[in-house]
C-alpha cells in the first residue's frame, strides 16, 4: 500500500475516533465547573507535552554531536521527536483556544473526553511517526479532528439557538 492511502485511512480513523469521542463525552454527566473539568481535560496533554520535552533533553544530554544545541540531523529520531513536541505544542494551542468554549456549551464529559483522547492519540501519533512517517496519520488525525468537530459543533448550537454563552 502507497503512503497516501495509508495517510487517509489514518485520516478516516482519526475521524470516526473524534466523532467517538464526542458522542461518548456528551453522555457522561460529571457534576464539575466547566474551568475544573478544563483543568482536568489539558492535564493529560501537559503531561504528554511534558514526555516529549523531557525526551528531547535526554536525547542531546547523551549526545556528542547535539549536546551543545546543534540542530538535529534530518530524519533522525531526535529530529521526528522535535517535530512530534513541535506538532503537539500547536494542538494545545488550539485546544486551549476552543475547549473552554466547548466546555461550556457542550459539556463537562466532552471536554474530559477530549483531554483523555488527545493525550491517547499524541502518544500514538509519536510513536506512529517512529515506525514510519505516514503512519502518524491517524495520531495527527485522532487529535486534532475531535477539536474541530467541537468547534464546529459548538458553532452550530450558537448558530441554531440552541445554546447561549454565559455572561
Amino acid at each position: 500500500m502507497g503512503k497516501r492511502p495509508v495517510i487517509l485511512l489514518g485520516m478516516a480513523l482519526g475521524l470516526l475516533w473524534g466523532v467517538g469521542l464526542l458522542w461518548a463525552g456528551a453522555r457522561v454527566f460529571l457534576p464539575v465547573p466547566p474551568p475544573m473539568v478544563l483543568a482536568m481535560a489539558l492535564f493529560p496533554a501537559g503531561l504528554v507535552t511534558c514526555v516529549m520535552i523531557g525526551r528531547l533533553a535526554q536525547r542531546r544530554f547523551f549526545d556528542d554531536t547535539i549536546i551543545d544545541g546543534s540542530p538535529f540531523a534530518p530524519g533522525s529520531a531526535a529530529a521526528i521527536d522535535q517535530a512530534v513536541l513541535r506538532n503537539t505544542v500547536e494542538q494545545v494551542t488550539l485546544a486551549l483556544l476552543v475547549w473552554p468554549v466547548a466546555g461550556y456549551a457542550l459539556g463537562p464529559g466532552v471536554v474530559l473526553a477530549l483531554g483523555l483522547g488527545f493525550a491517547i492519540a499524541r502518544v500514538l501519533f509519536w510513536v506512529g511517526y517512529h515506525m514510519a512517517p505516514p503512519l502518524r496519520a491517524f495520531g495527527f488525525a485522532a487529535s486534532f479532528y475531535p477539536t474541530v468537530l467541537a468547534a464546529f459543533w459548538v458553532l452550530w448550537r450558537l448558530l441554531g439557538g440552541t445554546f447561549a454563552l454565559p455572561l
